[in-house]
């Protein structure tokens, strides 16, 4: 099963398409090949799946998403918490 997590976005690359976002302080880059141009913009959060900015989601829905992972997060062991981030290729991974 993939969950995404909200994502914030903090620039975008209009030249390439490429939005940089923060995911729990990870920072990485996905494609708004699929979005709408003009749809995404700087601060807003959104939903990534293999690499692809997914839809644009509420700031108050994403926030209270962040507060749930991260109550979620902090009552893991650390190998539940290592067991949770290990990529299974069969499956899906962000």
């Amino acid at each position: 099963m993939c969950l995404s997590i909200p994502s914030c976005v903090t620039k975008i690359d209009k030249t390439t398409n490429i939005a940089t976002v923060d995911t729990m302080g990870v920072e990485r880059n996905a494609s708004l090949d699929l979005m709408e141009e003009g749809g995404v913009s700087v601060g807003d959060y959104v939903l990534i799946h293999i690499g692809f900015v997914m839809n644009k989601i509420d700031k108050e829905d994403a926030l209270l998403s962040l507060e749930a992972f991260d109550e979620i997060f902090r009552r893991m062991d650390d190998d539940e918490l290592q067991q949770s981030i290990i990529v299974d290729s069969d499956k899906c991974f962000q």
